[in-house]
């Protein structure tokens, strides 16, 4: 578990890092103007970003499923090598899905308007400019979208199925509370960054929805950097005593004269 912990934190370093400094920058100065190849820099780096983490939940996912529902099994069948080879491929999904997106994006010709309808260069957005026919392009989405989203979270879905099937056999109150708190965080995430994602991605677009677009946008890009670690780590009671005596060392050294 801790093991994709570390990927996932990674990896919302890195959506921190492509899109706030700008977003920031805009705020402060009120410079606005982005160049087509920061642009599409940032909407390649985001897109990889989100594949990796769709897959990594569901990574997640099936590790939480064969520690609780084949515990004899775990340390079999989730080794070290297996931990890598599924990270491993979380992030070669995201690299590589998109590249070839990205050079039919790279043809396209931009004659119209070139005001983004967004907070940052996001897929349909920059679709929206062209004046070329991105009809094949926004099918691409849809597929896209279908493989590396809908289908690991079906996956994900399935998993806790027989999760929380399995936490309701636990004869303990204390044990189903005590395995229940383990994959709460787990689903929070879940619930929070795929019903974004399906939003944004998958539901069919319309001028009336732009502004629920941008909020649900805004969910799978700020909202899990920003609780995750109160989410993973402030729910760990090791983790809560550690900051515990951190912050009584503080307090310590300045109450001594």
């Amino acid at each position: 578990m801790y093991f994709f912990l570390g990927n996932i934190s990674f990896l919302e370093c890195c959506y921190t890092s492509n899109i706030f400094p700008r977003m920031l920058s805009t705020l402060l100065t009120g410079n606005k103007v982005i160049s087509f190849s920061s642009c599409f820099t940032q909407w390649y780096i985001c897109a990889l970003l989100i594949v990796s983490e769709s897959c990594l939940l569901c990574a997640m996912s099936y590790d939480r499923y064969l520690a609780i529902c084949k515990p004899l099994h775990y340390a079999t069948m989730m080794k070290t090598q297996t931990c890598v080879q599924l990270a491993a491929t979380s992030w070669i999904n995201g690299f590589t899905i998109f590249l070839p997106m990205l050079i039919l994006m790279l043809q396209l010709n931009f004659c119209g308007s070139n005001e983004i309808d967004h907070y940052f260069c996001d897929y349909f957005p920059i679709l929206d400019l062209s004046c070329s026919d991105t009809r094949m392009l926004r099918l691409l989405s849809y597929i896209v979208a279908a493989m590396f989203v809908l289908f690991p979270f079906l996956l994900t879905v399935i998993s806790y199925v027989y999760v929380i099937t399995a936490i309701f056999k636990i004869p303990s109150t204390t044990g189903r509370q005590k395995v229940f708190s383990i994959c709460s965080s787990h689903l929070t995430v879940i619930s929070i960054f795929y019903g974004s994602l399906i939003v944004v991605y998958m539901l069919p677009k319309t001028e009336g929805k732009r502004g629920t677009e941008k909020f649900s946008s805004l969910l799978y890009i700020v909202l899990p950097p920003l609780v995750n670690p109160f989410i993973y780590s402030l729910r760990n009671q090791e983790v809560r005593e550690a900051f515990g005596n951190i912050l009584g060392r503080i307090m310590h050294k300045k109450l001594i004269p």
